[in-house]
């Protein structure tokens, strides 16, 4: 195949953009900003499991507290009676001592609920720091995923205008290759392969293995219009000054 030799240098160009194409392509799906708000996503799922664990055990205690507080009341209302019985005279001995004994039982049992829920409270300010260091960190770090969102749309923007501005070049020099080219090429790349490349220090700029010597005598024979293949990954071979031919 002949296809003349300054057109078959566009093919440079053209995969030097796919190349830019590519690198774009790759720094779009691996955005630095993705794995920051990633972290920052995970840190909120924590601390939001966190403030719901804490809200959940203040529940419980809230209700202990409240059947705590209620047999405290309970005991001082007994207390309270039995007391004005004391107070009132006229029992007998038996009935008198089993009423003092009953008091005194009443006011230990008392002063330990009393001591636990003392206890009880201190545990429900310790829940009620932890709820409040969960929801602090959560709307630390949802302002910091919002400011990281924001930085990654300037970021995709950005990358998305060069992408952009290739891919219109990309068509235009598409439109100079020559028609018996491109397709060579595309099949290249639709394998994953490299459609073109530089020849250059005795290498296929395109894979670059070395090329050996009878080949490159080859190619050195072969009129600058021929269309050269690597006989190694099947690039189109561009021959330039560069080559050294």
């Amino acid at each position: 195949m002949k296809v003349e030799a300054g057109r078959q240098r566009l093919l440079l160009e053209l995969a030097d953009v796919d190349a830019r194409l590519a690198r774009l392509d790759h720094r779009v799906r691996t955005l630095p900003e993705d794995a920051a708000i990633a972290e920052t996503a995970a840190g909120i799922e924590s601390a939001r499991a966190d403030l719901v664990r804490a809200e959940i055990a203040a529940e419980d205690l809230d209700r202990e507290y409240r059947r705590m507080d209620g047999e405290i009341t309970g005991m001082r209302e007994r207390e309270q009676k039995d007391s004005t019985l004391l107070s009132a005279g006229g029992l007998a001995p038996k009935a008198l001592s089993e009423l003092q004994h009953e008091v005194s039982g009443l006011a230990r049992r008392r002063q330990s609920f009393e001591d636990d829920l003392l206890e009880l409270m201190e545990r429900q300010e310790a829940l009620g720091a932890e709820r409040d260091r969960a929801s602090a960190t959560i709307a630390h770090l949802d302002g910091q995923l919002s400011a990281q969102r924001e930085l990654r749309e300037e970021a995709v923007a950005v990358l998305t205008a060069d992408q952009d501005a290739l891919t219109a070049r990309r068509e235009e020099i598409i439109g100079e290759v020559p028609d018996q080219l491109l397709p060579i090429y595309q099949r290249q790349r639709d394998e994953g392969k490299i459609g073109a490349g530089l020849l250059r220090a005795q290498r296929c700029g395109a894979c670059r293995m070395e090329i050996d010597r009878g080949t490159l005598a080859a190619i050195a024979a072969a009129d600058d219009d021929e269309v050269i293949r690597c006989e190694e990954c099947g690039a189109i071979l561009i021959r330039t000054h560069e080559s050294g031919l």
